[in-house]
């Protein structure tokens, strides 16, 4: 099954996030990750899901998502071109020999090493999902101690 990110607009009144995702839950849909934040229209915020599915699956989705109340619009981030990025803080167990190593892990994937202490240190990392993928495979024989993620943000490109 692919993974899909459906992109809508809603009103920012509270319990929206409740609905959306009883939804999800009531259906035996998985929610793999979920951003939501204000949107550029004034009393809305955008949600954006990443879920895994088939086309068919997916599109059921979209319409259970146009039924809700506060639910103004949706779109299928993958039919038109998109770009999305994740925020990913990653805390490394730092062997203070391997220091060098792990800073060019880092350089090679345009990363940033916001705090570095006596045994440990925090790289942050932005990218699509693939990357930070790819560079927590990485870096996992240095020892990860503390993971977080942001879950995929998304916005179709052009008009």
């Amino acid at each position: 099954m692919d993974r899909k990110l459906i992109g809508f607009t809603v009103n920012d009144t509270p319990g929206v996030l409740q609905r959306v995702s009883g939804l999800f839950s009531r259906r035996g849909y998985n929610i793999e990750s979920i951003t939501v934040g204000p949107s550029e229209r004034e009393g809305c915020s955008r949600m954006i899901v990443a879920a895994s599915g088939d086309d068919a699956l997916i599109r059921q989705m979209c319409s259970q998502l146009r039924k809700l109340i506060d639910v103004l619009d949706v779109v299928l981030m993958h039919e038109r071109p998109y770009v999305s990025r994740e925020l990913m803080l990653v805390k490394l167990r730092m062997d203070p020999s391997k220091r060098a190593e792990i800073q060019t892990l880092a350089d090679t994937f345009r990363c940033s090493v916001i705090d570095i202490g006596p045994e440990t240190m925090i790289v942050q990392i932005v990218g699509d999902t693939d990357k930070n993928d790819a560079f927590l495979q990485l870096i996992q024989p240095y020892g990860i101690l503390e993971l977080t993620r942001t879950g995929e943000t998304a916005m179709n490109r052009g008009m």
